[in-house]
């Protein structure tokens, strides 16, 4: 099939063009060996289209396959940015199988123009978000992520520079998925495919009534080869378009302070909130109101619910999940809920952690809590539940809706410690045996869309009783950043790696939150994920300000805890903290977290109130006391006032000097500045 390059443009012009020649839609697909691009070749059967209150526009086409078969094709485009994006719905609206559907590529397109580079990132885990730059003629690269967690390892967001311009993308799936990209010289000039796969190995064919998808596929173009202003206008449109929601009023989500209390039990802690009990959290919280530390959300993770077997856990958080429960043992009477409201009268909200994707010994489950085990499915020593079964998913939703209405939750926080990826595959297996014939990927296919609407079910409940509308988003950390989750949700611990060093969080800074503006991290320097009662001081605190500030602090168990100094930091991150959601400017090069020996500095500033700030750290095996860095977004002919929040002082400097060199200076390694910014005259 001969493919014809894609020319994208900020305009509407390429939205409209996939309806009057549904053959330019950049997938293919193949159903018993026939190969197809596009739906040129298909009766088109429905076209509607709409206008959002944002001003998104919305259009949907329908195509008639084959006498089962239809394909529903989703498209959305947005005039502010430009930005267009799709998803694909196979259906078979027959009375028999389909033909076996396989091949599918969710996205197959070509472009042209010189020089064809590839920026992005990988993901967490091994990867810590690590940078990359291919050169794609001499350089093609493939990403692929069979975990289950599309953004554990390999992170599907890029940044495609072509020609005079280019096209940021990304691919919102939270199951498996491959990515590759290539490019070559040719009379015509220099064509690089781009071709995306949601659901690695799909090949099925669907019973009558079936629907399955394709993942979400973002584009968002732009001109010149500036990175900063790709990655800003990135952010720009991320912040206003993709994020959800605070609450039901349709507010933004504003930064806000985390705290869980669990490290400050005098317990053992295993991890996550096991060593809270009912006697614990008073104490906790009332140190913290006292202090009048500002506390938004109590966190509350995992640990808090009885075992299949209806018993008290005390350590193993992982083995025994699935109840969704409360341990009265640990908590009894109403004394959870108590809690809850205790802090809803000091203005604070609490998130509670759960695990809807694994299960733990079905068989009691089955038996002590309503559940069948046969929505398991077990490989090796986990039991994925199986999201993608109706009665599975209506009970877990169930359960979970059940326990937040009880207890007043007003934020969902979800976390998944395995990959689902191989007991989706035994699945399937168990699908061909039964039907002799392929149903490869159903399963997954089925679960992500489940799980989607599963947050969306939580979502609905919350917006009608007061909650937050949008979930906390985890995965052992950073596993589910998918830009499709990341309308339903906002990573508080973009890594669980992010709990340990300075150096780590700074590296992670610079280069995830070009991408995911919203984030939180801890606010502790230790070796040690989860080790309490570590380093809370103004560097610290400083690499830690980001839009979501979690408190890891033991608040009554180290007597030696400085509230000046906790108070300060706080009150001080308040006041850059907006600036947080703007225009980000990486100053200085990436460093690995094993890198301490350079500078960390990074601006963002508000072009709408002509004003930012600077954070700029000398790293702990730092030799050299002056950093020069180049202000990007200071305009020549205009004066800036920089005032230094350590020293107080303020010096005033035009705005070509500001781009073409700015000193930096500190005085000793590990030590960090703060410079607020200002456009004068505004």
């Amino acid at each position: 099939m001969k493919t014809y390059p894609i020319r994208f443009a900020p305009d509407r012009q390429l939205f409209d063009s996939f309806a009057h020649d549904p053959s330019l839609i950049p997938v293919s697909f193949s159903l018993d060996g026939d190969d197809y691009r596009g739906f040129g070749s298909f009766a088109l059967t429905g076209s509607e289209e709409s206008t959002a209150k944002n001003g998104v526009v919305t259009r949907r086409l329908t195509f008639a396959i084959d006498k089962n078969l239809t394909a529903e094709v989703l498209l959305a485009y947005c005039p502010e940015f430009g930005e267009l994006e799709y998803t694909v719905f196979f259906r078979n609206a027959g009375e028999e199988r389909s033909r076996v559907l396989h091949d599918v590529r969710t996205v197959d397109l070509t472009v042209c123009g010189d020089d064809p580079v590839l920026d992005g990132i990988m993901g967490d885990h091994v990867n810590k978000y690590r940078p990359y730059r291919h050169a794609l003629v001499s350089d093609p690269v493939e990403f692929t992520s069979l975990r289950g967690r599309p953004t554990h390892e390999v992170f599907p967001y890029y940044d495609l520079e072509y020609g005079d311009g280019g096209v940021l993308m990304a691919l919102g799936w939270a199951g498996s998925w491959s990515a590759k990209f290539t490019a070559s010289v040719t009379a015509d000039g220099t064509l690089t495919r781009y071709t995306a796969v949601s659901g690695v190995g799909f090949e099925a064919f669907l019973l009558p009534g079936e629907t399955v998808r394709t993942a979400l596929a973002v584009f968002l173009p732009y001109r010149g080869r500036n990175t900063d202003d790709a990655s800003n206008l990135w952010r720009r449109w991320f912040v206003k378009y993709n994020m959800p929601r605070a609450d039901a009023s349709g507010a933004p989500i504003m930064p806000f302070t985390t705290a869980c209390l669990a490290g400050d039990t005098g317990l053992p802690n295993s991890d996550g909130s096991i060593s809270e009990r009912d006697f614990t959290w008073r104490r906790s919280l009332d140190r913290i109101y006292a202090e009048k530390v500002p506390l938004d959300f109590r966190w509350f993770d995992a640990g808090w619910y009885l075992d299949p077997r209806g018993e008290s856990v005390p350590s193993d958080w992982w083995g025994t999940v699935g109840t969704w429960e409360l341990d009265r043992e640990k908590w009894r009477g109403d004394s959870f809920c108590e809690s809850v409201e205790y802090a809803h009268r000091h203005g604070t909200k609490t998130l509670v952690w759960f695990e809807p994707e694994r299960v733990t010994d079905p068989e009691n489950l089955e038996k002590n809590f309503g559940y069948k085990k046969e929505w398991g499915v077990a490989c090796g020593n986990v039991t994925t539940n199986n999201l993608g079964n109706e009665e599975c998913l209506a009970w877990t939703a169930g359960r979970i809706i059940k326990f937040m209405r009880e207890n007043h939750v007003d934020l969902y926080r979800e976390d998944n410690n395995s990959n689902p990826f191989v007991c989706w595959q035994n699945a399937d297996a168990h699908e061909e045996e039964i039907h002799g014939a392929p149903r490869r990927g159903i399963t997954e296919n089925h679960a992500v869309v489940g799980h989607y609407r599963l947050w969306d079910s939580i979502i609905d409940y919350c917006r009608q009783n007061g909650g937050c509308t949008f979930v906390d988003s985890c995965a052992a950390g950073g596993g589910r950043n998918d830009i499709e989750s990341m309308r339903r949700g906002v990573p508080l611990l973009r890594s669980d790696s992010d709990r340990t060093t300075t150096a780590l969080r700074l590296s992670m800074t610079t280069a995830f939150n070009k991408w995911i503006p919203f984030c939180g991290a801890s606010s502790k320097e230790s070796t040690r994920e989860l080790a309490p009662g570590c380093i809370s001081d103004i560097y610290v605190f400083r690499a830690s300000y980001l839009p979501a500030l979690n408190l890891s602090i033991q608040w009554t168990q180290k007597p030696d805890v400085d509230y000046d100094r906790v108070r300060g930091s706080i009150a001080e991150w308040r006041s850059v903290a907006e600036y947080l959601m703007k225009d980000m400017y990486v100053l200085t090069p990436w460093h690995s977290e094993n890198d301490r020996t350079g500078w960390t500095a990074t601006a963002w500033f508000d072009h709408e109130r002509c004003s930012g700030v600077l954070l700029a750290f000398r790293m702990e095996d730092c030799p050299d006391g002056e950093c020069t860095v180049r202000l990007p977004f200071a305009v020549s002919g205009k004066k800036y006032t920089l005032a230094n929040a350590d020293s107080g002082t303020e010096e005033t400097a035009d705005g070509s000097v500001l781009s073409a060199g700015y000193t930096l200076r500190l005085g000793a390694p590990r030590t960090s500045m703060l410079i607020r910014i200002k456009e004068n005259d505004r």
